[in-house]
């Protein structure tokens, strides 16, 4: 049986998900989760029997693509199909460069979601018609700035997330139930790896792959997320 996974905290999306899924692949089976936390609980235990998870960028407790890199960096072999509402060419493009499945926007109706499922499930990448057609090209040195932030671990990512909200070693090292000195390690082999010299220009650099700044929107391009499939 085909074992999909949602990871979305939008119940009447989810619920949108699932009939999607269901006209796709009949009789398949549906775990949904609504933070990535989850999601990892739930791939930690069954990842092996995960053919392909769906998952929203916009997700609690994360910023920009960290919940994305953690998925990847943890679980490299996982089929990941992005269904989000922010689809500026930019973040599908730099989505992309991230290794998923594929790319559908959250305003695509549910023969489009049900056609990209059936495309990922048979190995192809689908890129919803449109998306990135014409669309700009990203900078060299964000594309080299993702490959870095990409090579972090799993942990290293947390770590990462950790100082990004202010926290001080002493503290990071209470939340992963880890020695001080462990962080310590970690913290210089992030700022190696980002190329950097501090954890203030880490926080700078990492900064430069949320949404906002790799769209160059303001307000403005914070859409309501409603499912119209």
């Amino acid at each position: 049986m085909t074992t999909f996974l949602l990871i979305d905290d939008h119940p009447l999306f989810r619920d949108a998900l699932r009939a999607a899924i269901e006209a796709a692949v009949p009789n398949s089976r549906t775990i949904e989760t609504d933070a990535i936390e989850a999601a990892i609980d739930v791939l930690e235990d069954k990842a092996a029997s995960v053919d392909l998870a769906l998952l929203d960028l916009t997700m609690p407790g994360v910023t920009g693509f960290e919940g994305l890199l953690e998925l990847r960096a943890r679980f490299p072999k996982l089929p990941i199909l992005v269904v989000s509402a922010l689809d500026d060419p930019k973040i599908v493009r730099r989505v992309l460069s991230y290794g998923v499945a594929g790319f559908v926007s959250k305003s695509a109706k549910k023969l489009d979601l049900s056609t990209a499922i059936t495309e990922v499930l048979s190995g192809s990448v689908y890129v919803q018609d449109g998306l990135i057609a014409n669309g700009p090209e990203d900078h060299p040195d964000m594309d080299s700035l993702a490959s870095r932030v990409a090579s972090l671990t799993p942990q290293q990512l947390r770590v990462l997330s950790m100082i990004r909200q202010g926290l001080l070693n002493k503290q990071i090292a209470f939340e992963l139930s880890v020695g001080e000195t462990t962080v310590k390690a970690h913290v210089s082999e992030i700022l190696r790896k980002l190329n950097v010299f501090s954890r203030t220009q880490a926080v700078i650099e990492i900064a430069k792959l949320d949404f906002d700044h790799i769209a160059g929107a303001g307000p403005e391009a914070k859409r309501t997320e409603r499912a119209s499939v």
